[in-house]
């Protein structure tokens, strides 16, 4: 069986079978390592990605579910928003392992994308979903409080 659908802007095609999961499909056949398997059960995060412009959970979704859909994971993110979140992360050395990190990166990148100027309180709501095994927590919420006031000086959301 063989399923086509975009990944980072490209049209890709995996033979998989179309039960398997978008995470592995994303994995092991596509080589994109940056979605990461924690939980398998929609509750750490670490396996967040865009699908048409909204954030899924790859470990349960099927790979025949996202036919003809543009998939988006963190190695295809980009732009100011993006280009803030990855400066702030690694300034703030905000991962102790990092391995939640990608999940997180686009959780914060969704919110920051939709929401202009979020607060601290609508950022802590959108990450609950993300799980830090290393408890690196604080260091995530000032990176991210910091890539929304780059973006916020540079232009990147209109005044309103």
């Amino acid at each position: 069986m063989s399923i086509r659908f975009q990944v980072n802007g490209e049209e890709v095609e995996v033979g998989s079978d179309g039960a398997s999961t978008l995470i592995l499909a994303l994995r092991n056949e596509l080589g994109l390592k940056g979605t990461r398997f924690g939980c398998g059960e929609e509750n750490c995060g670490a396996c967040n990605v865009m699908i048409d412009d909204r954030l899924h959970y790859a470990c349960s979704i099927f790979v025949e579910d996202v036919t003809g859909k543009r998939v988006e994971t963190v190695e295809g993110l980009r732009g100011p928003v993006a280009d803030a979140l990855r400066a702030a992360l690694a300034e703030a050395g905000a991962g102790q392992c990092g391995y939640c990190l990608s999940g997180i990166f686009v959780t914060a990148h969704d919110l920051l994308s939709r929401r202009q100027r979020p607060s601290m309180v609508e950022v802590k709501q959108a990450l609950s979903r993300n799980l830090c095994r290393c408890g690196a927590h604080l260091g995530i919420l000032r990176a991210v409080a910091a890539a929304i006031d780059t973006v916020v000086a540079s232009g990147g959301y209109d005044e309103a």
